[in-house]
């Protein structure tokens, strides 16, 4: 009888230390930026060295069908914060530039979200964003910081409020210039031929135009294109720089060291909480443009500077990583490792070398819905918690980690709105075999593009498209004539009935399906649409925080360390104390 007593006790004490393990872990999340699927040993490449990231799929769970919410940064990542749809939130747009280009546009994600850091927050853990933002910073006035990671529950932030361009990085050439240039050829034109035409018709007498109204004119078209060459001269110090919480470190930003100096932020951040619950969502600037690589790692891979790139942010997750071991926080802590979409196929350097990634057998790439430009890593570790070496093959989204973190933190998802994540523990588990994700929605901008419907009593996962892009030049795997793939008008090619693949089959979506091809083509599309009439059915009119007035670039919204007449310029990494001024 005491034996059996004895046995009793022992489990229960077992059964509450492993109660205990599942509840309020640390959190690390790793995100990467415009890293490919195929980048990574883990996912099958064999000539780039991530061997701190491959350790995380060996000793942890490998999603291999893990899909971003959308194919561009601003809303995946809104995505990711929310567990929502961007659409739900107004971080989807309706024009043609589906993320924002600007510090000072006044558009952002809105304050009324509910982001997975708050609810942490209230439950006690320290939260903390290393690296990038790219959801906004004020609305009004340059300092009510209404879109800042300090306003969605984040204690401490370091790092870029907006995203890497190429035009940060002196030498890297311009994402904006050539679209400017494009844009600008026909106005000019029509303004030249206006103004030509004004002055032939004046001369000969056939119209009488007051000189005033013209020099009027003329003083507009001026300032206009002075305003426009000063902003993009001085796009650098504008738009690339460093923070602290609500403090300019550097402006413009140093690419020295860059890397080490978020790794170095991440660990200190570690050891400041070892004994305290803590998210720490590091939201890495590698491998978007402008690709740069500090001394240790320029050179020494397989693949140019994207390579070198991708070999110094693995050295950054093994540091991570051994700051938990140094600790004893290895099984006390989730850790997620991610991208925010796929490779950007079309990036090629001025001098013609790759600074794209690999998404290996898939098509497309990032700002698309083919399977390139969503399907990326997923990699989660927790020792003990989750099974190590585990692969699955079910659809997976990641607005899944705000409901999965939320409920490891304790915390009540909310009841009040609508949120299209599931719950991951119980499939890394093992607990179930089958993904919650009957049916995910892929959006292109604010255009529902694609859909795939994973049946429960099937095998096959099929996707179906509204409207693919087209890819210039004709023949290509992407839009490297526009640099990326734009969602409406003469950019895309709509299909009726849907082009129809089943992606257990096909999963390079080769070769569309048709009623000869497939004998349940129509039942197929038949329930597609239904989903999609009640998804629709489910959404609500928000303001549009990618609108063209909340995207433009709004002087007194200017973040300035100095005045704009010295160009905004500081640095206080080096030392001394952050000053900053604002304009406006």
């Amino acid at each position: 009888m005491g034996l059996l007593l004895l046995l009793i006790i022992c489990q229960c004490a077992i059964n509450s230390i492993k109660t205990h393990s599942v509840s309020k872990p640390n959190i690390i999340l790793l995100m990467a930026d415009d890293l490919g699927i195929g980048d990574l040993g883990c996912y099958g490449n064999r000539t780039l060295r991530t061997p701190n990231i491959d350790r995380l799929a060996e000793e942890g769970v490998t999603l291999t069908q893990h899909i971003a919410a959308s194919p561009l940064c601003t809303p995946s990542r809104a995505a990711f914060l929310t567990g929502r749809y961007p659409i739900r939130s107004g971080m989807a747009a309706f024009s043609r530039v589906g993320v924002f280009l600007f510090s000072a546009s006044s558009g952002g994600l809105p304050s009324e979200e509910i982001t997975f850091s708050k609810l942490l927050k209230q439950k006690g853990y320290a939260t903390a964003l290393i690296g990038k933002w790219h959801l906004g910073m004020n609305c009004e006035s340059s300092n009510d910081f209404c879109h800042h990671p300090l306003s969605h529950g984040f204690d401490y932030f370091y790092g870029l409020p907006v995203t890497n361009f190429r035009d940060c990085k002196p030498g890297q050439g311009s994402v904006f210039l050539k679209g400017v240039q494009k844009d600008l050829v026909i106005p000019i034109q029509v303004t030249g031929i206006a103004l030509v035409s004004l002055a032939v018709v004046q001369y000969i007498g056939l119209l009488k135009v007051p000189f005033q109204a013209l020099g009027y004119f003329l003083l507009i078209i001026t300032i206009s294109l002075l305003v426009l060459i000063f902003f993009f001269y001085h796009f650098q110090h504008l738009n690339c720089f460093l923070m602290r919480d609500h403090q300019i470190i550097q402006q413009p930003l140093s690419y020295e060291n860059l890397t080490q100096r978020l790794t170095k932020e991440a660990m200190k951040f570690i050891e400041r909480n070892t004994d305290t619950p803590f998210l720490l969502f590091l939201s890495y600037l590698h491998v978007h443009t402008a690709l740069y690589a500090s001394e240790n790692f320029r050179g020494k891979s397989k693949h140019g500077l994207y390579g070198d790139a991708v070999e110094e942010m693995d050295w950054s997750v093994g540091q991570v990583l051994d700051v938990l071991e140094k600790h004893n926080l290895s099984d006390k802590t989730l850790v997620y490792f991610t991208s925010d979409q796929g490779a950007h196929v079309e990036e090629i350097s001025s001098a013609g070398e790759v600074h794209g990634g690999f998404n290996g057998i898939y098509k497309g790439g990032k700002s698309t819905n083919w399977e390139g430009g969503i399907r990326v890593p997923g990699l989660l570790r927790w020792p003990g918690v989750v099974r190590a070496g585990a692969y699955i093959d079910e659809p997976t989204s990641n607005m899944d980690v705000f409901p999965t973190i939320v409920k490891l933190a304790d915390a009540q998802v909310p009841s009040d709105r609508i949120i299209d994540g599931h719950d991951l523990l119980p499939l890394l588990q093992g607990k179930v075999t089958q993904s919650e994700h009957e049916f995910l929605f892929h959006y292109c901008n604010a255009y529902l593009n694609a859909v795939r419907w994973r049946p429960g009593n099937s095998e096959s996962v099929w996707k179906v498209f509204f409207f693919t892009p087209n890819f210039s030049p004709e023949g290509s795997n992407g839009c490297y004539d526009s640099h990326v793939c734009f969602c409406h008008g003469g950019f895309i090619t709509r299909h009726d009935p849907p082009l129809l693949f089943d992606l257990s089959r096909d999963p390079e979506e080769k070769v569309p399906l048709t009623p000869d091809t497939e004998s349940r083509f129509y039942d197929i599309i038949r329930v597609i649409h239904q989903a999609v009439d009640n998804h629709t059915r489910s959404l609500h009119a928000v303001p549009n925080q990618l609108s063209w007035n909340n995207l433009l670039w709004k002087p007194w919204l200017q973040l300035c360390c100095s005045s704009l007449f010295q160009s905004c310029y500081c640095d206080y990494e080096s030392g001394g104390s952050p000053l900053q001024v604002h304009l406006g």
